[in-house]
């Protein structure tokens, strides 16, 4: 569904007159239009399917079980639905192949469309994990959030160093001892020593970020 310029031009007008400022001073007069670009770029994602943005697959015809394959520190924007504010971070995306692959470059194109729409971040992950899980039928898909939020840190509690932190699992990696382990991985590498130490501890305990480093299949940094 392509985004309504005309109409976007005209409420954002709307919402200048509404706050008690001049549309046609020099600053504001071509702030409509700029709205518009920049909220048909934000929203491009609605009413896409994000299964397209995986492209070609491939065989997986490896002679032993399949390894998680991690990619870590995709960094990706949306845009809140409740204030229409933006929130901003880094992806963590492992998943577990059954037959098929995928380029890893498709991993973040499926995530932009995802968050090119009004979205809340538990649900940009559910879907990124669903849309992986479901067009691979993998075996296991880990999806990991961490974002700032524009809600938190610019309005009302404003906090400004505050990140929000999701996770968001299907079949194999749902398993507690699977999922400790790329948690630990991920925690201990992407997110620093502290940050590290609190999601291994959630996980279970400090022992499952050891094991990950020796078990940790096939790994890919972005």
């Amino acid at each position: 569904m392509a985004v309504n310029r005309q109409r976007i031009e005209a409420a954002v007008l709307e919402l200048i007159e509404a706050i008690g400022e001049d549309p046609q001073r020099e600053g504001l007069v071509n702030t409509p239009r700029r709205v518009a670009e920049a909220y048909s770029e934000f929203f491009a994602g609605v009413g896409a399917d994000a299964r397209q943005a995986l492209g070609e697959t491939y065989p997986f015809d490896g002679s032993a079980p399949p390894e998680p394959v991690l990619v870590r520190g995709l960094a990706f924007r949306s845009v809140c639905e409740h204030h229409l504010l933006p929130f901003r971070g880094v992806a963590h995306v492992a998943y577990v192949p059954d037959d098929r692959l995928i380029g890893l470059g498709r991993i973040p194109a499926v995530i932009e469309v995802l968050a090119n729409r009004p979205q809340l971040q538990e649900r940009l992950g559910e879907e990124i994990a669903s849309t992986l899980s479901e067009a691979l039928d993998a075996a296991g898909v880990l999806v990991v959030l961490e974002a700032s939020h524009g809600c938190v840190t610019m309005r009302g509690p404003q906090q400004a160093g505050s990140t929000t932190v999701t996770v968001a699992s299907r079949g194999t990696l749902s398993e507690p001892a699977a999922r400790a382990e790329l948690m630990g991985l991920i925690g201990a590498s992407a997110f620093g020593a502290r940050a590290g130490a609190g999601m291994a501890a959630a996980a279970g305990s400090a022992a499952a970020v050891t094991a990950a480093a020796g078990r940790a299949g096939r790994e890919v940094s972005l």
